[in-house]
């Protein structure tokens, strides 16, 4: 007799009220998801306690209504009722009212007509002048990019302007303090401006009504530029006078150049004292400690100079090459160390960037510590001497601004220098002689 399998069950247990679960598979069929669901949904919601949290919610919902005294929402009774800030429940719309009188002038564009003080001065430095607090990279910027304008017109930094003409100057520029500034338009602490005057007044070689002569040490760069924080033009404002006048830079020495460095405390010894570096009335000389003995021991160095934009300095100009500038440098051995080491004195007659490190670099003698120039393979420095730029701008001769007398001054070793001369036995009074 043929026997019948008997089929396979699944028993099933209740497991909840809202359904039923299978033991193999351990999932909730579709009904039971359901009816589940629709329980939820039925069951009571439990209430809140009243602590004040409800009412200022529903509060929230309703639309606020502006009043006289500000912005309100209704109670019970119809009666406005100051909505409190602290709750932060309601805030107002922004203010759409015009700005209040003592609120800040828009910027405006500032014309200044240029007068007879003026006549004769470069655009650069009147600009400077009229907006003291705008530093000499931001100036030379705006002048690039045609902010700065002369009679509605473009304008070189160098043109020297005349009476009548009309200068603009932007409002980023126009409208920064004058004098509580420091760079960048922001303030001067007083503990900063404090330390400046007593830097600047330890670097003080002479000083009258009209002229400031400092002795730069090296390291001090003259001028601001990208990563400098510390500058001798930043200084500068903390001697301001009582008239709100800043001394003016009248030429420029090397960052790592120490010596003496000219400063003009007035506008028209400005204008004089530039016109003698120009006319090459001043006369200036430099000591420096170079690599071996320059032969002739004493001469002259002509050439023509142009900027390596590759190398980030200057070198001799190839004959026709554009851009090229002559440069003019006269030179005298002082004293030597044997063949290796030599004091010499040079004079520029032109002012060129870097001249005197390319001139001596070009002869074969580049300055000792002079890491941009100095093109000796195979040469170590001799013990005892720091690896610093050995260029001293030791004296300056020029005419006085007030057009009686001249002005002679003369700057002392910088310390490096003082103990490389003492090493190597140099006498500084020789070099005066």
């Amino acid at each position: 007799m043929k026997t019948r399998k008997p089929r396979e069950t699944t028993r099933i247990r209740r497991t909840s009220s809202f359904g039923f679960r299978s033991r193999q598979s351990g999932v909730k069929s579709a009904p039971a998801v359901k009816r589940m669901r629709r329980a939820k949904a039925d069951a009571p919601k439990a209430t809140p306690p009243d602590d004040g949290y409800a009412k200022r919610a529903k509060n929230a919902e309703i639309r606020a209504k502006p009043t006289a005294k500000g912005w309100a929402v209704p109670t019970k009774d119809g009666q406005p009722k100051q909505a409190r800030k602290s709750r932060g429940t309601l805030r107002a719309p922004r203010s759409t009212a015009t700005p209040a009188a003592n609120s800040p002038a828009p910027l405006k564009v500032a014309h200044h007509i240029v007068d007879a003080e003026a006549v004769g001065q470069r655009l650069d430095r009147f600009v400077r002048t009229a907006v003291p607090a705008a530093d000499f990279h931001l100036v030379q910027k705006w002048l690039r990019t045609g902010q700065v304008r002369v009679d509605g017109r473009r304008a070189d930094a160098a043109l020297r302007l005349k009476a009548g003409q009309t200068v603009r100057i932007p409002p980023t520029l126009a409208e920064r303090p004058a004098i509580s500034a420091g760079e960048g338009g922001r303030p001067r602490s007083r503990r900063l401006d404090e330390d400046d005057r007593v830097a600047i007044a330890a670097m003080r070689l002479y000083e009258d009504d009209d002229v400031l002569i400092l002795d730069k040490p090296a390291g001090l760069a003259v001028q601001g530029g990208s990563g400098l924080t510390r500058h001798l033009d930043a200084m500068l404002e903390a001697v301001v006078d009582m008239r709100g006048e800043k001394p003016r830079l009248v030429h420029r020495l090397d960052r790592e150049t120490a010596g003496v460095l000219v400063v003009a405390k007035r506008r028209r010894s400005a204008e004089a004292l530039s016109r003698a570096f120009r006319s090459r009335e001043a006369r200036k000389e430099y000591w420096a400690l170079v690599f071996g003995v320059p032969r002739p021991h004493t001469g002259r160095i002509s050439t023509f100079l142009v900027r390596d934009d590759r190398h980030e300095r200057m070198r001799v100009a190839r004959h026709g090459e554009d851009a090229a500038q002559h440069a003019l440098t006269y030179y005298r051995m002082i004293d030597r160390a044997g063949q290796r080491l030599a004091w010499v004195s040079l004079k520029p007659v032109t002012g060129r960037t870097h001249q005197l490190r390319a001139h001596m670099a070009h002869m074969g003698h580049p300055i000792i510590g002079d890491a941009r120039y100095f093109n000796i393979m195979n040469w170590s420095l001799p013990g005892g001497l720091q690896n610093k730029l050995h260029l001293l701008a030791r004296r300056i001769v020029l005419p006085h601004p007030s057009g009686v007398g001249t002005i002679d001054v003369s700057a002392p070793l910088p310390p490096h220098m003082r103990q490389s001369w003492s090493l190597l036995g140099f006498d500084p009074e020789q070099g005066d002689e």
